[in-house]
């Protein structure tokens, strides 16, 4: 049941008062008979603990990437011998001649 914050236009104390949603508001003051306005307050839970801001959520446990294992089967690439490496010939240009 959530808690109410009244406010009494004669007196001018401020008291809390626990009510059902389906409950009428509080017209009259219990202790001075004046009238009273329900006042706004902060709501009272708070959020705690991981997966409630939208930073939260791209993070993973471990377990969900795959390792890698030196156990593989996989064999390394050969490496390039440098003897078979030929050097890049630039091409000649020539000066176009239109008459």
């Amino acid at each position: 049941m959530p808690l109410y914050e009244y406010k009494c236009s004669a007196c001018g104390r401020i008291f809390e008062v626990i009510q059902k949603f389906s409950d009428p508001p509080l017209t009259i003051h219990p202790e001075c008979g004046g009238e009273v306005v329900r006042l706004l307050s902060a709501p009272a839970f708070h959020l705690k603990g991981t997966g409630w801001y939208a930073t939260d959520y791209g993070k993973k446990s471990g377990g969900s990437e795959p390792k890698s294992d030196s156990r593989t089967d996989a064999k390394p690439a050969p490496a390039e011998s440098k003897t078979d490496v030929k050097p890049a010939v630039a091409a000649e240009t020539k000066p176009s001649t239109t008459p």
